[in-house]
């Protein structure tokens, strides 16, 4: 069963490893040594979790001791980034946190309804919305690129406004999988751009990780 951390644990680590961030982003892994060092940064260990090297590989060079794997559907494009550079991955990993803070009224909701020990349907449901809403909102100084979206909701489901839970729920097969997949986060992205530890949290909360 999913646990839910205090926010207060949250905060602590959050700022524990913006801090040690600051420190490694001084310099480039340019040794066997250092490389090392780099791919032994995180608390929790990607390389244990199947689900997060499913798109990524280990790369000694890369600042964070991971690079996409240049095979991944989902990544792979993102492998032809210079993982060494430490520029590079900075402003990856800035665009990384952007996209999780966007998403920062879909975890209000999460936490609010798992206090009031919502159902994981109940939980898929809600999400599964405010995901459509969110992704709409994005267009929203792209009128082009909102009727687009619109158009492309359309003619898949049939409304403008995206999946409903139940048509989510009819493609997955679990509620569980239907609030996973309105997250949509991906472990191992997160692992190259070196907020793997940062998100740990949310891998728990959506079950793709036992508390430790």
């Amino acid at each position: 069963m999913m646990r839910i951390w205090y926010l207060f644990a949250i905060a602590v680590l959050s700022a524990s490893l913006m801090n040690t961030y600051s420190i490694k982003s001084q310099a480039v892994p340019k040794s066997e040594e250092a490389a090392l060092q780099s791919k032994n940064y995180y608390t929790h260990d990607p390389r244990e979790n199947p689900v997060a090297m499913e798109d990524i590989i280990e790369n000694a060079d890369a600042f964070y001791g991971f690079s996409p794997d240049p095979e991944s559907s989902r990544l792979g494009a993102f492998a032809e980034y210079d993982w060494t550079d430490p520029e590079v991955v900075a402003e990856a990993q800035k665009e990384r946190r952007a996209y999780h803070e966007s998403m920062d009224t879909m975890t209000d909701i999460l936490y609010r309804m798992r206090e009031e020990n919502a159902s994981i349907e109940e939980m898929a449901r809600a999400v599964s919305d405010e995901r459509n809403r969110i992704r709409l909102e994005s267009y929203k100084d792209d009128p082009e690129g909102l009727a687009a979206a619109k158009e492309s909701n359309l003619k898949t489901y049939g409304h403008e406004e995206g999946p409903t839970p139940d048509e989510l729920y009819e493609k997955y097969g679990s509620w569980t999988t239907v609030l996973q997949k309105a997250f949509s986060p991906n472990l191992g992205m997160d692992a190259c751009c070196g907020l793997y530890d940062e998100y740990y949290w949310l891998y728990i909360e959506l079950g793709y990780v036992e508390a430790d």
